[in-house]
């Protein structure tokens, strides 16, 4: 004999279903606030107002950058506009992902005669170097660089 299907039943099964749903949705969001790094700029309208001007200040720089890793040595070409090496007063550089800051790490360059170096230990993925450069006259440079690590 089979069992009767009853309203309790049905009720039983949407809150089961619905709890499901809302349950995974709640982890899903958590996981993306706890993994978001953070905001960029603290105002967006501020930045914006001097955005032009850094950007044709930093193009007639006529820079060139690269970035490559392989061996545990990332290695960052930075050319002028005559194809010579360029040595900015200061540089600072992080590298880590897109995604999250857990992995971001601080890098340390020397100079081997044709680019800055330093050591990484880098995972399979895609990385971002987030630097900037102050040139001779005192010009930003800002650049963020993509790495795509294929190990």
């Amino acid at each position: 004999m089979p069992k009767e299907l009853t309203g309790r039943h049905v009720l039983f099964g949407f809150v089961a279903a619905f709890g499901i749903i809302i349950s995974v949705n709640l982890l899903l969001a958590y996981n993306a606030v706890k993994t978001f790094p953070g905001l960029e700029v603290k105002n967006s309208y501020v930045a914006s107002q001097q955005f032009n001007e850094r950007k044709a200040a930093q193009e007639a720089l006529g820079w060139d950058v690269s970035a490559s890793a392989e061996a545990g040595v990332l290695r960052l070409v930075m050319n002028g506009a005559d194809g010579n090496p360029v040595y900015p007063t200061s540089m600072e550089a992080v590298l880590g992902r897109a995604t999250q800051v857990k992995d971001d790490q601080v890098l340390e360059f020397t100079h081997d005669g044709t680019a800055f170096v330093a050591p990484v230990q880098l995972e399979r993925g895609n990385w971002n170097i987030r630097m900037e450069a102050v040139a001779e006259d005192g010009t930003l440079y800002t650049q963020r660089l993509v790495l795509h690590v294929k190990k």
